[in-house]
């Protein structure tokens, strides 16, 4: 199984490695800005923005707010550097992150494995936007895991406990699967195993990390899992 033990839940990581967020903020960017407006400059900032304000919360230096409210204030700065000024366009930008692509291959790779696993998903996405955004995407799991509801950040270790407990087995026997190598960095720590999957915009693994299993695909660690490559039940 391609160095990965017995496994009896899986866990995924929402942004990043089951829906493409550059490019879902990026598009509602282009929506929202007039054309002019310098959009790599923009998502830059809006990403800049939530990674320094998730990291204060994760360092104590600021009080819990979720990601509803972050991404608010990124929008809020975005509409400010391009000009921005209509109200509803900024308000509909705020909620970008609700509207996140999966990509190509999340969806039919979920369907497989949530016949042989129970799958839980754990998001640094607060509930409702988890909510909307599996609506939007059309991914399918067991149940949806905010870090809202223990009101941190992920890599905190509090989040890894959160899903190690609510699977109710030993973290052993527990896989995280991410696109970003500080996900599973602190998945490893809390005694899970850990699968890295490539996307585009993830974190790859160092020279130095020992993750259980690498990916180049969903479709490649799902046959990993249940050893059936041909994608029926």
């Amino acid at each position: 199984m391609n160095g990965i033990p017995e496994i009896e839940v899986v866990v995924f990581d929402v942004l990043g490695t089951l829906v493409d967020e550059p490019g879902g903020l990026r598009a509602a960017i282009d929506e929202a800005v007039p054309r002019d407006a310098p959009a790599d400059d923009l998502l830059t900032r809006w990403q800049q923005h939530v990674e320094r304000e998730q990291q204060r919360i994760v360092d104590g230096h600021r009080a819990y707010a979720n990601t509803e409210v972050i991404d608010a204030e990124a929008a809020h700065q975005v509409a400010e550097r391009a000009g921005l000024t209509d109200p509803a366009a900024i308000a509909r930008l705020a909620t970008a992150g609700q509207r996140l692509p999966p990509w190509s291959d999340s969806v039919a790779g979920l369907e497989r494995l949530s016949r042989r696993f129970p799958v839980l998903a754990l998001s640094n996405a607060g509930r409702t936007a988890l909510l909307r955004l599996n609506a939007h995407a059309g991914l399918r799991w067991h149940q949806a895991l905010s870090c809202e509801t223990v009101r941190a950040y992920k890599p905190a270790p509090e989040v890894y406990r959160h899903a190690i407990d609510t699977a109710g087995c030993p973290p052993e026997r527990v896989l995280m699967v991410a696109a970003h190598a500080w996900d599973l960095r602190g998945a490893q720590a809390a005694g899970m195993r850990t699968a890295y999957v490539h996307r585009p915009v993830g974190d790859p693994p160092a020279p130095a990390d020992t993750f259980d299993a690498r990916f180049d695909g969903l479709a490649d660690l799902v046959t990993a899992l249940t050893g059936d490559s041909s994608g029926t039940p």
